[in-house]
């Protein structure tokens, strides 16, 4: 986690505060792009997470249109962070010492992992592609292998907002 990431979290974390479940458009909206296992990963993501992959998603839905794997990927991209178990404290904490290169609890290195926890849950689930690319790298500027770097892009900037 490099101090670049600061304002980014900064953001988050105020965000986060006042967060809430998604309402009944917002639920809608969800079940026309998942459904099966997915469906159930992203409910089971606390509020604050189901809130910030749904201001993702519906950025991405607006830049690029018709793009419904996009849309689940911006949704998708942070289910790892329930393996953690931690609220904005704990996640506060972790992130600011991974910037300080200082040791971290077993929650709290489950919370940094959570790109690549999320992915395997993900394939578990059936997904690939852009969408288990996305939760295990979201954030890596340069796209992977495989990976549209323009998709990549408008990824990265609704998931920066």
């Amino acid at each position: 986690m490099s101090p670049r990431s600061l304002p980014h979290l900064v953001r988050r974390f105020f965000r986060s505060l006042t967060a809430r479940r998604p309402g009944p458009a917002d639920q809608v909206f969800i079940a026309s792009v998942l459904d099966g296992g997915v469906a159930l990963l992203f409910a089971a993501q606390s509020p604050m997470d189901q809130a910030h992959a749904l201001r993702t998603a519906r950025a991405v839905a607006v830049t690029v249109p018709r793009r419904t794997e996009l849309v689940r990927a911006a949704l998708l991209h942070d289910v790892g962070k329930t393996h953690a178990g931690i609220g904005i404290a704990g996640r506060s904490c972790a992130s600011l010492l991974a910037m300080a290169h200082l040791p971290v609890t077993r929650r709290m290195r489950s919370y940094l992992d959570h790109g690549v926890l999320g992915a395997a849950d993900l394939g578990r689930a059936g997904e690939s592609g852009i969408v288990v690319a996305f939760a295990a790298a979201h954030h890596t500027a340069i796209a992977p292998p495989g990976a549209d770097p323009h998709d990549w892009a408008a990824l990265r900037r609704a998931d920066d907002q």
